[in-house]
């Protein structure tokens, strides 16, 4: 807290007040939304080509948050300055897209004078807006309303609650057409493929090892399983069936523990050692299922199985962090 004279001024009390005004315009968005909100999904669904999002000053910095979020949920979308638009940008729009246009007053002059050659090329337009009563809301084909009584800046000017609530109605669009085109977890990889949300949505067989793994048969000595610990250093030896399939673990633990208790076991089998019943995955399963089963069994390594059960390679848990948080 800043003293002011013989006065302390409490910031935090602010805050308050202006998250408090801006639940409120949420919570009011929240009881106005009507039919014209599925009107417009079924709109952007039908659209064959882009959705364009035009607005000016801060509404149009929510427009680019807006197509950004649609582009990375899988409707392309792209943002238009209305201005740059009536000196060429218009050549974006085609008869396949569909315009969002957003004004808090519904009068931003701007705007306003896109419709004509919207209408002219036939291009379905979205508005999103405060007043009904707007040449905006009037003119588009399908109006999104709001209501905000207060901005939350101590002077009711800057755009505060009415951009939040812009936003918030953004990402319902963009909630509710993830759910029309029903968007899996897999589809982010496509969409964000050198982020760490793609990354962790990798599956299990984009960061497996496959070449010199550490397979032993059931009747290899001790001595010769450790000699393949040894030279492929991945802490585990394997042990695989006649046919591929996973048949047990050995794992340099195991070896620890053995060497406490028996100091003759060089001559004994793999099969006489080995766990015969090894937590494994499958292949075509998300790195993150395999990351979390390695640390709810406190374990580092995974043997990978395909969906034949036969042995496909190796996953260590140093693959799945390396790759998500950089080498």
């Amino acid at each position: 807290m800043k003293k002011n004279g013989n006065k302390t001024a409490n910031y935090i009390n602010i805050a308050k007040e202006v998250l408090k005004v801006e639940i409120q315009a949420l919570s009011a968005l929240s009881d106005m939304l009507d039919q014209n909100f599925n009107k417009a999904i079924d709109l952007i669904l039908k659209c064959r080509g882009r959705v364009i999002l035009t607005g000016m000053g801060k509404s149009g910095l929510i427009c680019k948050k807006i197509a950004a979020t649609l582009t990375s949920t899988g409707t392309p979308a792209v943002f238009m300055h209305p201005s740059d638009a009536m000196h060429g940008d218009l050549g974006l729009i085609t008869k396949s897209d569909i315009v969002i246009a957003v004004s808090h007053s519904g009068e931003t002059k701007e705007v306003l004078q896109l419709i004509p050659h919207l209408k002219m090329m036939k291009v379905k337009m979205i508005s999103i807006t405060s007043k009904n009563e707007s040449i905006l809301a009037q003119e588009s084909d399908v109006p999104l309303l709001y209501k905000v009584d207060r901005e939350g800046c101590p002077l009711n000017l800057a755009p505060m609650a009415s951009t939040t609530t812009m936003l918030a109605l953004g990402d319902a669009i963009a909630s509710a057409l993830m759910k029309a085109k029903n968007i899996k977890e897999e589809d982010f990889y496509l969409y964000h493929p050198q982020g760490r949300l793609g990354q962790i949505l990798l599956s299990v067989s984009d960061l497996m090892t496959t070449e010199n793994l550490p397979i032993v048969s059931r009747d290899t000595t001790m001595h010769e399983v450790i000699k393949m610990m040894v030279s492929t250093n991945f802490g585990a030896v394997l042990l695989s069936g006649s046919k591929g399939h996973l048949r047990g673990i050995i794992t340099d633990g195991d070896m620890k523990r053995l060497l406490e208790k028996d100091g003759d076991f060089l001559s004994r089998k793999a099969s006489d050692v080995a766990k015969k019943d090894p937590v494994w995955i499958y292949e075509d399963i998300l790195a993150r299922e395999a990351l979390i089963k390695m640390e709810e069994k406190r374990i580092t390594l995974l043997p990978v199985l395909g969906r034949d059960k036969k042995i496909a390679g190796v996953i260590h848990i140093h693959d799945i962090v390396r790759h998500n948080y950089g080498k």
